[in-house]
C-alpha cells in the first residue's frame, strides 16, 4: 500500500485544535505538549496558550496562525512516527504545509521553521495592511475562464486580481487588492460562476502583491541550513520533487507568490503510485478538496485520538490485505 502525507495551511486553525490530544492520550499528549513547548520557546510567547484559549481573532493573526499550524502539524507526525504508522512514500503541504512537510522529511529545522513563518506571517501582513487585501472563492467555473476574469478585472480596475489556488475541478482561490477582488467576484458571476464569495482572511497570499513579503523571506531563507529530504517532497510552484537545498529554497521563496497547484500535485502523487493518502493537521479542508480531485485516491484526516486510531488501524489492515 503506497501512502502519500499531506498538509494543510491556513484556514484549517481553529481554537482548541488537538485539544483532545491533550486531555483524553497520555502518550499522545506528551508529545503534543513537548512540541509546543519547543515552538513557544522558540517564539518568546506560550503558543500553545494562544491555541488552546484563543481568542480567535489572536489565533487568526497570520504570525500566529503559520507556527501554530505547524506545530501542530509536526506534533501529529510525530505521534504518527512513535505509534509505527504507515511510512508514507511522498508528502506534500498545501501553502504553509509545504514547511510542514519539509520539517517532517527532515529537510528543515522544526525550531528555525517555527521562528521562520513567524516572520513569514509577518512580511506578509506587512506587505499588504489589513483592510487592502482580501481571497474569494469562485466555484463553477473552468480555471481558464477564472483567468480570464482576473485578466479583464485588473485591466478593469488597474489593480491586482490573481488566480491563486487552483484546489480541486470547479474551484479556484482568487487574491488581490480588495476592490478588485470585489470587481472580480461581480465579473465571476456575470460570467456563469455557481458561486463566488469572499474568504475571511486579511492576506491576498500567493498573489503578485506578495512579491515585497518574499523579498524578505528569501533573505531569512538564505541564512537556514537545508538536509536532503529522507521523503520526497512536490512542491506547489513547480509539482516537482526536489532534492537540492537551491531549488527547494528557490520555490518556498516563489511560493509566496504564486498559485499552489493543488489539483496538479494530487494528480501527480496519484502518478507516483500512490493509493492512499493521508491528511496529518487540524480538520479535513484537503480530503474535501481531494474527493473533488480524484474520488480513486482514498483520503484519511488525523486530527485528534480517534481519527489517528482509526487511520492507523485501517492503514495497517490494509498492508495486511
Amino acid at each position: 500500500m503506497s501512502v502519500a502525507f499531506i498538509f494543510p495551511g491556513q484556514g484549517s486553525q481553529s481554537v482548541g485544535m488537538l485539544g483532545s490530544i491533550m486531555d483524553e492520550n497520555p502518550e499522545y499528549g506528551e508529545m503534543a505538549k513537548v512540541t509546543f513547548h519547543l515552538a513557544s520557546e522558540e517564539l518568546g510567547f506560550d503558543l500553545w496558550d494562544i491555541v488552546k484559549n484563543g481568542p480567535v481573532e489572536l489565533l487568526n493573526k497570520t504570525e500566529n496562525t503559520q507556527p501554530a499550524l505547524l506545530a501542530s502539524e509536526v506534533a501529529l507526525w510525530r505521534i504518527w512516527c512513535e505509534k509505527e504508522g504507515t511510512m508514507p512514500v511522498i508528502m506534500a503541504g498545501h501553502s504553509l504545509g509545504e514547511y510542514s512537510a519539509l520539517v517532517c522529511s527532515e529537510v528543515l529545522d522544526f525550531e528555525e521553521t517555527v521562528a521562520l513563518v513567524h516572520d513569514r506571517g509577518r512580511f506578509m501582513q506587512n506587505a499588504v495592511p489589513e483592510g487592502e487585501g482580501a481571497m474569494a472563492a469562485i466555484l463553477g467555473m473552468a480555471d481558464e475562464d477564472v483567468v480570464a476574469v482576473c485578466k479583464k478585472t485588473s485591466e478593469e480596475t488597474g489593480m491586482v486580481v490573481d488566480a491563486v489556488n487552483y484546489n480541486s475541478p470547479g474551484q479556484v482561490v482568487i487574491a488581490g487588492n480588495l476592490q478588485a477582488v470585489e470587481k472580480a467576484l461581480e465579473n465571476a458571476k456575470d460570467a456563469g460562476a455557481k458561486k463566488a464569495l469572499k474568504l475571511p482572511v486579511s492576506v491576498p497570499s500567493h498573489c503578485s502583491l506578495m512579491k515585497p513579503a518574499a523579498e524578505k523571506l528569501a533573505k531569512k531563507i538564505q541564512l537556514m541550513e537545508f538536509g536532503k529530504p529522507t521523503i520526497p517532497v512536490i512542491n506547489n510552484v513547480h509539482v516537482t520533487i526536489e532534492s537540492e537545498e537551491t531549488i527547494i529554497a528557490d520555490a518556498l521563496v516563489r511560493q509566496l507568490s504564486n498559485p499552489v497547484r493543488w489539483v496538479e500535485t494530487i494528480q501527480k502523487m496519484k502518478s507516483e503510485g500512490i493509493e492512499s493518502i493521508v491528511e496529518c493537521g487540524p480538520g479535513k479542508v484537503l480530503t474535501g478538496l481531494n474527493k473533488r480531485i480524484d474520488r480513486e485516491l482514498k483520503t484519511y484526516p488525523i486530527f485528534d485520538v480517534a481519527t489517528i486510531d482509526k487511520t492507523l488501524e485501517e492503514l495497517s489492515n490494509n498492508d495486511e490485505g
